[in-house]
């Protein structure tokens, strides 16, 4: 290699060079302990969630009106993706979605953009509209969730409590701010009976004005005297329950106290829009968010401490308990890694030892620490932090940054058999190896470029795989030219010359072997030329036809999420019958509560984003989700057997209770979805239910069901407008006293200190909950006096959507599908897909059907990988070419890359792991791996043909002179990713490099002499 032998400075300057290496080991010591901790790598979510309210409109009147409205104004956002919205009675949600390709550094803007366009818009939506509310904090994933409870204490003592315990989370150091989960705001209740509003004469009306009018803040009056100014201030504000009673009411030239035909109590939000329980018990929870890049191990310690001095001062009967932490995930992926680490360095060197001996496994081995310094050092640099996907990358390095230093120091031991001396010896190799072993280092890392700059979610949790090993293998480079020779100088121990130089070395029965075995292969390329060629298409067509298809593989975390789905337009208290019946099955049963730790319940929407890729579910009362923590993962698999078991035995009649586990990378709600699209809700719904009906003739299938659900049932009131005008009435005074009377609604705001709480009006629940009671209720009328609503309206029963569902602005209606467990999802889309052709070929125009689910996500991963595809393959030529100067050398070392199939399809089939975006990966490396190895070789075969050597003799010698280190770095690379196979995440890309390295060795040592004879021998006949 050109430049300045780095082999050479090295050794010529021991001091310079001991100070570098232990300044290294100093330096990645303490970025080791700086370096922060997180469970997943703390990549952009770009979404954001804009809410409005409505009362009293229809799901149909929201979406038009409000929803249409802001979708327009996101649409104008230049990273917008898409808008999913869903529109209930009263409430419209929508979800924002940049595209996967926005710059990290853009989203704060377009999320201050969005914010800023709606409250723009707020001003053209229709009068009573509550919004539109924006979340830009929609992504926050909490580190720790703790619930606080006490039997017996009121809500509002619970919350104060909860209140102080925020505060001092709050100043712990490394948190980012704590929420305050699952409040119930309170309320003073106004109860009129109906009935005496009848015998009184009185109208809702008139109470509601009265109480509006009593609590206003009005600007009054300000006296100026010739030396100051003197405010006038007026009282009559509600400060408390008496003041409420004591409001004047006037009806018929009476005035009457409100305390007098009328209850006012205090209580809380009835019904609640959101409630949280803990082991079967209402509660409260606090949810802390870390700050960016802080060290989770050390933020979970002073989490522990300060809850163990919180819970010392807590009086008795009030507990605080940590359903959910980060710190002990963190914990247990940094032990994963650190008895991975220990496993695959005492591999290197019980490898190196075997074969070269104590003090030369003494060298290789202490390559492996260096390396890690120097990497740990640029993380520190470069904002990185220990998580799944460094860590794993980490280990992934291990088994390939040895390469360079058993290929540099197994190069100076044959130089010293030779008879060189030490300095020669270990100078040699920055000549003969040092130009190859970079141009390798730089294909393998080239060949993990696609996941590193994809555009994508999936590319953006898994880059740093790309860097990490890119880091790992330039330095284990630089440490194998440079520390290496030094340490071999300083460690090797004499080594005598071999009789007879360097022929006499590779002259032992077995390397006489080995020679006759690469000679039969050479002789016989053809043939075997034309057996790799076929077995290669026999491994591309079990790729497509045996191999289970997987996007992200299930995570190994203990929870299991039990998902409640009422019927749409059910109430909170019904879905909290399912989920309170369901709460005592899981703690009581024996087959239950064997396996769990802790149970969650989230009724009325989703549960807080406690992993990275769990996607809050927006409010809706007939929704609730259950956080199960079991002991482990394979606890959480036997009571996702029970839980299911109990479902289909009927347990929770009219509910659907789905039990699933949490998924590794981007959000999939469903593993197998159709998207069905068009202008008409009934139209959909028809072709809905004829795909809803192919997918579930498919076995795989299970649970198949709509987003949208069934229309429910909902009364029409026709008004008799003369009546209404002979009475004094009009229909909105009638919808706002109807309204009031059933629902409730907010006329004034009582102050205490610093907090407010708001006034309701409403009759007692026993006079409204009997739908047949409606035509009864009284309504007020401008003279004071009261009629029945059935006698200024007609009650007309009718039907209507409960959600309605868009997706960029078109109705989209989703068919949703679990799966048999053991199959993967993308097997049971492209099942159903070809059984879908001909009702899509029948759709009427403007209606369409596409895949959504899994398959869907990993298209798009895939497709963000497909650009970047031609840059790699042209940096790889590049690389190539500068390194062999030929054409013909460059397709030679190039046309090996694919050969890992051979390896990887097999041990993929034998392992039973699925072939998904990690084991993609691994391919990627794979092909790098197999070009680095052919590079190494070619140049050992010039070496050869320039001492002399023919073609076919140089090829066969220079084999059987690189196959030590080939095999050396081959088994050092097998058994330090054999770890990485335990682990759900890593497993498939592990395999995958396992076998192809496996195969791709013995196609090294034969195939590649034989192909490099056959490529190579017809160029010098016809020349």
């Amino acid at each position: 290699m050109k430049g300045p032998n780095l082999s050479a400075i090295a050794v010529k300057e021991p001091s310079v060079t001991l100070f570098l290496l232990l300044a290294a080991m100093a330096a990645g010591v303490f970025a080791f302990f700086q370096l922060g901790r997180a469970e997943d790598p703390s990549f952009t979510l770009k979404a954001l969630t804009v809410t409005a309210v409505w009362p009293g409109a229809s799901a149909r009147e929201m979406q038009d009106q409000i929803a249409d409205r802001l979708e327009k104004r996101i649409q104008e956002l230049p990273w917008n993706d898409r808008i999913e919205t869903q529109a209930r009675p009263g409430l419209v949600t929508l979800t924002v979605v940049l595209s996967d390709k926005t710059p990290p550094g853009a989203v704060p803007d377009m999320l201050y953009q969005a914010r800023k366009k709606m409250s723009d818009e707020a001003i053209n939506l229709p009068r009573g509209v509550i919004g539109p509310i924006v979340n830009d904090e929609y992504s926050d994933v909490y580190f720790s969730l703790i619930a606080v409870q006490a039997k017996g204490l009121p809500h509002r003592d619970l919350i104060q409590r909860a209140e102080a315990i925020r505060s001092e989370l709050q100043r712990v150091q490394g948190v980012k701010k704590v929420a305050l989960i699952g409040e119930q705001r309170p309320r003073i209740y106004v109860e009129l009976s109906n009935r005496k509003l009848a015998t009184l004469g009185v109208g809702a009306d008139a109470v509601l004005g009265a109480l509006a009018n009593q609590n206003l803040i009005q600007p009054a009056a300000q006296f100026e005297t010739a030396s100051r100014l003197v405010p006038v201030r007026v009282t009559g504000g509600f400060d408390d329950l008496d003041a409420v009673r004591a409001t004047p009411i006037t009806a018929g030239g009476r005035v009457l106290r409100l305390g007098d035909i009328a209850e006012v109590k205090r209580g809380y939000e009835d019904p609640p829009s959101y409630q949280v329980r803990h082991q079967g018990s209402e509660a409260v929870m606090l949810g802390v968010v870390m700050q960016d890049k802080y060290n989770g191990l050390a933020l979970g310690n002073a989490l522990s401490s300060k809850l163990a001095d919180v819970r010392a001062g807590l009086p008795l009967g009030i507990t605080v308990a940590e359903v959910a932490d980060q710190a002990a995930n963190i914990e247990e992926a940094y032990g994963e890694f650190m008895l991975k680490f220990a496993v695959a360095l005492s591999v290197v060197m019980v490898v190196s030892l075997i074969a070269l001996g104590w003090r030369v496994g003494i060298v290789v081995a202490l390559s492996v620490p260096l390396t890690l310094a120097a990497v740990f050092v640029i993380m520190l640099m470069t904002g990185r932090q220990f998580d799944r996907i460094t860590l794993g990358a980490l280990i992934l390095s291990l088994g390939l940054l040895v390469d360079d230093a058993i290929i540099a120091i197994e190069m100076m031991v044959v130089k010293l058999e030779e008879g060189m001396s030490r300095a020669e010896a270990a100078t040699f190799a920055w000549g003969a190896t040092a130009g190859p072993m970079l141009a390798g280092t730089i294909v393998t890392i080239v060949g993990f470029l696609p996941v590193g700059f994809a555009q994508s979610t999936a590319g953006e949790y898994a880059g740093n795989i790309f860097w990490i090993v890119g880091f790992a293998l330039i330095v284990s480079w630089v440490v194998a030219v440079y520390f290496t020779p030094y340490l071999g100088v300083k460690l090797l121990p004499d080594i005598k010359p071999v009789q007879g130089g360097h022929d006499a070395i590779y002259a032992t029965p077995r390397y006489a072997q080995l020679r006759a075995w690469i000679t039969r292969s050479v002789a016989q390329r053809g043939r075997l030329t034309i057996g790799v060629v076929l077995a290669m298409a026999l491994a591309g067509v079990l790729l497509v036809v045996a191999i289970p298809k997987q996007f992200f593989p299930v995570s190994d975390r203990p929870e299991l999420l039990i998902e409640v789905y009422n019927p749409h337009g059910s109430s909170l208290a019904a879905t909290r019958g399912v989920v309170e019946k369901l709460e005592h099955d899981l703690l009581t049963r024996p087959e239950t509560k064997a396996e769990i730790r802790y149970v969650d319940s989230y009724l009325g929407g989703g549960a807080p984003r406690f992993f990275l890729s769990l996607n809050p579910e927006p409010a809706d009362p007939s929704f609730a989700k259950l956080v199960v923590l079991t002991h482990s993962p394979a606890a959480r698999d036997r009571l996702r057997l029970a839980v299911q078991k109990l479902a289909a035995e009927g347990r929770y009649p009219g509910a659907r209770v789905r039990a699933i586990s949490l998924l590794f990378g981007p959000p999939v709600p469903y593993p197998v979805a159709f998207r069905v699209t068009g202008p008409d809700a009934g139209q959909l719904r028809r072709i809905s239910a004829d795909v809803a009906e192919v997918v579930r003739a498919n076995p795989n299938a299970v649970a198949v069901n709509t987003d949208w659900g069934d229309r429910t049932p909902a009364v029409t009131l026709q008004f008799d407008n003369d009546r209404l005008r002979l009475l004094g009435l009009d229909p909105a005074s009638v919808a706002r006293q109807v309204y009031a009377l059933i629902s409730g609604t907010t006329v004034s705001q009582a102050r205490y200190g610093d907090r407010t709480t708001d006034v309701v009006v409403r009759t007692p629940w026993a006079e409204h909950h009997a739908l047949g009671d409606l035509g009864s209720l009284v309504i007020g009328t401008s003279n004071g006096t009261g009629v029945t609503l059935s006698q200024v309206a007609k009650i007309v029963p009718t039907s209507e959507d409960p959600l309605l569902v868009r997706r960029g602005r078109v109705p989209t209606m989703t068919v949703r599908a679990d799966i048999t467990r053991g199959i993967q999802p993308a097997d049971v889309t492209a099942a159903i897909l070809p059984k879908l052709q001909p009702l899509i070929t029948r759709l009427p125009a403007g209606y369409a059907v596409t895949v959504a689910g899994s398959v869907e996500e990993a298209g798009k991963a895939n497709a963000a990988l497909a650009p970047l595809f031609p840059i790699m393959i042209g940096l790889m030529l590049l690389i190539l070419m500068l390194q062999t100067r030929s054409f013909r050398m460059t397709g030679l070392v190039f046309a090996t890359a694919p050969l890992g199939l051979l390896g990887a399809i097999p041990a993929l089939l034998i392992t039973g792991f699925p072939f998904g975006f990690n084991a993609i990966l691994g391919l990627i490396g794979l092909a790098g791996i197999l070009m680095r190895n052919t590079l190494i070789l070619v140049d050992q075969i010039d070496s050869e043909r320039a001492r002399g050597l023919g073609l076919e003799a140089a090829v066969i010698e220079a084999t059987v002179r690189r196959a030590r280190p080939v095999l050396l770095t081959a088994l050092a690379a097998v058994l330090a990713f054999l770890p990485l196979t335990l682990s759900s995440f890593w497993g498939p890309l592990a395999v995958v490099l396992i076998g192809g390295t496996l195969v791709g060795t013995a196609l090294t040592l034969f195939f590649l002499p034989a192909l490099y004879a056959l490529w190579m021998v017809r160029r010098e006949r016809a020349a």
